[in-house]
């Protein structure tokens, strides 16, 4: 296919997929979730899972195997940097220091409980012939692989959720995303040595951990003294103009590339370099500048791409939709149930360590991430990848409605913690209406 014809293909495909997301997107906000899960959902209907049923025919033709798809993957890339970016942009460290014992205890249970049930499963699963993993695949990998999926956490859309419930910058806010982070980074890290694995080279692993530890402690230290100069240049200038901009895209473009090269994914490179950023100023004018462009044209993108590998009707048996309620009960338990018994033994209010519980719970985008890497590398077959899509869409169906019935109703106002801090960064609900899109 010419390079035109290309180009034209894949403007067509940006207006079916936004326009199917923005849909798709109201009415589930119409329902009481997040726009975010609305685009989660549509890019599974976008799939062989409704429109490949409906419309076989359209649906090859739209989003056909090859170059036009690589394209689509590459632009969802993009997408999901500069999220975690924006992400990370948000994220006080601050605050931290105030609930950092309530966040570790929280992060710890996330990762253990659901890490034992997942190695469990997996262990039920194996033993399946190659239903579920290929044949190859060790035991102790698959243990691995499953356990990291279980016990991740959907931290992009845990922070938007926190954003358009006007979270920011609260207790429940900073301990969720503080924990959802460090769970998150065990994953990548367990998911680094089983790539390794099947790569038959151990320096994968060791590369992926010790390199994102150097990265992490540069970034946070040398690179955050460095960035300093930005926010002190855009306070005197009042604003970020278009060269300040081109250097934080480059360096964010250079932080993505070195995560990745090393083995723990861009996104974590991306977030590293939002957190090191200045505040201020600073921060609000880039998110002002790069907010709307990624939530509403990029991001959208990876949710397609990932519905693309979903397949609903290999599900077709009474077993294997028992093994999906399996997924779903261990999940559930081994994440939610175990970072809100880990929020009390700590001292935090009950309606607080519920709602914790329940923004733990969600998996989302991350969980996608994960499932499309081991897909491709040959760790899991499209059914369990299918069984665990559906996992991951379930579990972050809940967390809003949950959150909300545990803890959003009870806030006098939007953003009210009823453990006061203080005030930190720039005010959640200019945060909130830049994300809502």
């Amino acid at each position: 296919m010419a390079h035109s014809d290309l180009a034209i293909h894949f403007f067509l495909q940006l207006a079916v997929i936004l326009t199917a997301c923005r849909v798709v997107g109201l009415l589930a906000r119409r329902v009481g979730q997040p726009q975010v899960v609305g685009e989660m959902i549509a890019g599974v209907l976008l799939g062989p899972s409704l429109f490949g049923v409906l419309m076989p025919d359209w649906q090859e033709r739209l989003f056909p195997d090859g170059v036009e798809m690589s394209i689509l993957f590459v632009a969802s890339q993009v997408g999901l940097v500069l999220y975690m970016f924006l992400i990370g942009l948000e994220f006080d460290t601050r605050l931290i220091r105030h609930r950092i014992s309530s966040a570790l205890s929280v992060s710890f249970a996330g990762i253990c409980a659901p890490m034992v049930l997942g190695c469990l499963a997996a262990l039920v699963l194996i033993r399946q012939g190659d239903t579920f993993f290929p044949d190859g695949i060790a035991s102790w990998q698959a243990m691995f692989f499953m356990g990291s999926a279980v016990c991740i956490t959907a931290f992009p859309m845990l922070a938007r959720i926190i954003y358009e419930r006007r979270m920011t910058g609260t207790p429940v806010g900073t301990i969720a995303l503080a924990a959802a982070a460090t769970d998150d980074a065990v994953s990548w890290c367990l998911l680094a040595v089983v790539l390794a694995s099947i790569k038959q080279d151990i320096s994968i692993a060791v590369l992926a951990i010790a390199g994102g530890i150097v990265y992490g402690l540069v970034v946070l230290t040398f690179g955050r003294r460095q960035l300093a100069r930005l926010g002190s240049r855009a306070e005197r200038e009042g604003n970020v103009g278009p060269a300040m901009l081109a250097v934080v895209l480059t360096l964010l473009m250079l932080a993505a590339w070195i995560t990745d090269l090393i083995g723990i994914y861009a996104i974590f490179g991306a977030f590293v370099l939002g957190v090191a950023m200045p505040r201020g100023l600073f921060a609000q004018r880039v998110r002002t500048a790069l907010e709307p462009l990624t939530t509403n044209l990029l991001l959208p993108l990876f949710f397609v791409f990932s519905g693309l590998n979903t397949q609903i009707g290999l599900v077709n048996t009474t077993a294997l939709w028992g093994v999906t309620a399996l997924v779903l009960l261990i999940s559930i338990l081994g994440k939610g149930g175990a970072c809100w018994l880990a929020a009390r033994l700590n001292g935090e209010p009950q309606r607080e360590a519920l709602a914790l519980g329940s923004l733990m719970n969600a998996r989302g985008l991350m969980e996608l991430i994960l499932l499309n890497i081991g897909l491709q590398a040959g760790l899991i077959t499209p059914t369990l990848f299918t069984i665990m899509v559906i996992m991951a869409i379930v579990t972050t169906l809940m967390a809003s409605p949950l959150f909300q019935l545990f803890y959003g109703r009870h806030q006098r106002n939007p953003g009210e913690s009823s453990v006061p801090v203080a005030p930190a960064g720039p005010s959640p609900e200019k945060s909130a209406a830049a994300v809502r899109g």
